[in-house]
Order: C-alpha cells, then sequence, then structure tokens
C-alpha cells in the first residue's frame, strides 16, 4: 500500500512538472500567427533572452536564445561585453541552478516526452557516461566562447558555432517549419542543413532510449547553469536523520546522480522525483536550504 502511494505521488509530481514545461514552451513560443504567417517576430520581446533553449528563428519564439546571444555578443565587430545577457543568464544560475533545464526548457520536454515512449532503455556505463558529461563544457567554451570569438570573417564577425553547426533545437524549431513554408530557402538547402537533420534525427531517436542525452552529454545552457549548482539559493537538501538508505532516490534519478553523495551535483536538474520517491520524506528542496552545510555519510 505504501509502495502504491509513493508510485502515486511520484506521477502526480512528473505530471504537475510536464504541464509547467507545457506552459512555459507556449509561452516561450507564443506568437502563434508567425506559423500561418511564415515570418520570424521582431517585436521587442525579442530583446530578452528566454531561460531556456529556444531558437530564435522559431516563427512563434517571442524572445532570444540565451546561447544564442551570447554568441551574436562575442562575434560582434566590435565586442562589447553585455551585462544583460551574461547577467541575466547568470542570475537565473545563482538562484536557481540547472532547475530551468527540468522546468522551462522546451527541448527538455521533447527529450522527457520521446523517454516515455515503451521502448528498451539504455543505461549507458558509468566509465563512458562520466567522461561523455565534460563534453558539453567543451562545447560551451569552445562553440559558444571562443569561436565566435576568434574565427571571425573578413567583416570582423563571428559566427554563432553552436547554433550553426550543432543546435538540433534551431533545426526543429527554426529550420523546418521555415524551409516548410518558405520555396526559395528549399532551393538553397545544402549539406550544413542535412547535417543538423541528421543530428536532429539522432537526437529524437536516442532520447526514446537513453534519457535526455542532448541534456546530459552536449547542451552549453545546460553546462553553463551546472556550474552554479552547489552554490544557487535553491538547493536540494538530504536530512540523513530521516535517511533509512533505502536507494530508492538513486535508482530512480534518470540523471544518474548520486544523491545521498553530492544531491546538489552539476547533473541535477531539479526535477524533485527523488524528493517524491523518498519513503521517509527525508529530502526536501528551496530556498531556505540554501547555505545549510549538508551530512556527510558513513560509508562503512
Amino acid at each position: 500500500m505504501k509502495e502504491k502511494r509513493v508510485k502515486t505521488k511520484v506521477q502526480k509530481s512528473e505530471r504537475k512538472r510536464t504541464i509547467i514545461q507545457l506552459i512555459a514552451t507556449a509561452f516561450s513560443n507564443g506568437y502563434v500567427v508567425g506559423f500561418f504567417k511564415h515570418t520570424i517576430f521582431t517585436g521587442k520581446s525579442k530583446m530578452f533572452c528566454v531561460p531556456g533553449l529556444n531558437c530564435y528563428s522559431c516563427p512563434g519564439a517571442l524572445g532570444a536564445c540565451p546561447i544564442g546571444a551570447i554568441q551574436a555578443v562575442l562575434g560582434s565587430k566590435k565586442f562589447n561585453f553585455s551585462y544583460y545577457v551574461f547577467g541575466l543568464v547568470a542570475f537565473i544560475g545563482v538562484m536557481f541552478g540547472r532547475i530551468v533545464c527540468g522546468f522551462l526548457c522546451p527541448f527538455g520536454l521533447l527529450q522527457d516526452l520521446l523517454y516515455k515512449i515503451p521502448v528498451p532503455k539504455i543505461h549507458i556505463p558509468k566509465k563512458v557516461d562520466k567522461p561523455l558529461r565534460w563534453l558539453k563544457f567543451v562545447i560551451l567554451v569552445v562553440f559558444v566562447i571562443l569561436l565566435p570569438i576568434f574565427a571571425v570573417n573578413q567583416f570582423g564577425i563571428g559566427d554563432p558555432f553552436f547554433c550553426k553547426y550543432i543546435c538540433p533545437q534551431g533545426a526543429l524549431e527554426g529550420g523546418i517549419p521555415l524551409v516548410s513554408s518558405i520555396p526559395s530557402l528549399r532551393e538553397n538547402l545544402g549539406f550544413l542543413f542535412n547535417w543538423k537533420m541528421g543530428l536532429l534525427a539522432f537526437f529524437i531517436l536516442s532520447s526514446m532510449f537513453i534519457y535526455r542525452p542532448f541534456c546530459k552529454f552536449v547542451c552549453p545552457l545546460g553546462a553553463f547553469y551546472a556550474l552554479f549548482n552547489k552554490i544557487s539559493f535553491f538547493q536540494m537538501h538530504v536530512d540523513m536523520t530521516k535517511c533509512i538508505h533505502c536507494g530508492k532516490c538513486e535508482k530512480t534519478c534518470d540523471m544518474n546522480v548520486e544523491v545521498l553523495k553530492n544531491i546538489n551535483s552539476m547533473e541535477c536538474i531539479r526535477c524533485g522525483k527523488c524528493k517524491s520517491v523518498c519513503p521517509t520524506g527525508a529530502i526536501s528542496s528551496g530556498f531556505k536550504n540554501a547555505g545549510i552545510k549538508y551530512h556527510k555519510i558513513d560509508q562503512k
């Protein structure tokens, strides 16, 4: 009976999270007319970044993508440090850590929905999984920061290398709607478009078998927010006086976080599943826990 109650609690928690994700996605892409007019929204709200990975070129996008904005600033001819762009993403990181990944990112929602498809799941061995997690930080440094600054064209402008060569969300939200509705674009398609479609197909297929492969291994925005997980005001906390070491929290964590050892790991997206599945209520979250010194675990 208790197991059934816990399962119901987890299901309710996940349903609420999905609803929040859907609302966030709808809010980020609320310019519905753009899909019918085949145009990109250029209103004043485009001056502001949405918190998640959401393509600027999506016909419905009401705001800019933080990763795209960072590349645009760094790759501009007269580079001026943008306190607005960097300040916004840093503020979100300091306040919440990777909670954006768990609740507000449209591409995170897509991967979550794909993983619900009942096919055999693949669990990557730790010796492969752990080194691969660092790839997203390499992509952040190389494709988002260094290449736009140093690999410039004859006019002194750097391309948005991540958006151009890697981002599957751009292909999904921007590439497909615009190419499918504007004939002149279809006539000029080449290798780059096919490459991006291939990457998109890869992430869509792999998301059915592996939980959030893009978030785990590739996303530079997730990598940026991850840097703040340990110091953000929003924190996860384990009360070791209540913990019975049943291991359910770690078994249920799709991001493979070692909950008892490092609950505020850079990989935690603050989805709350560990909190919902805990039979003794030992796991809590919120701003009230910021700054708490966590109990060290006896490894005996």
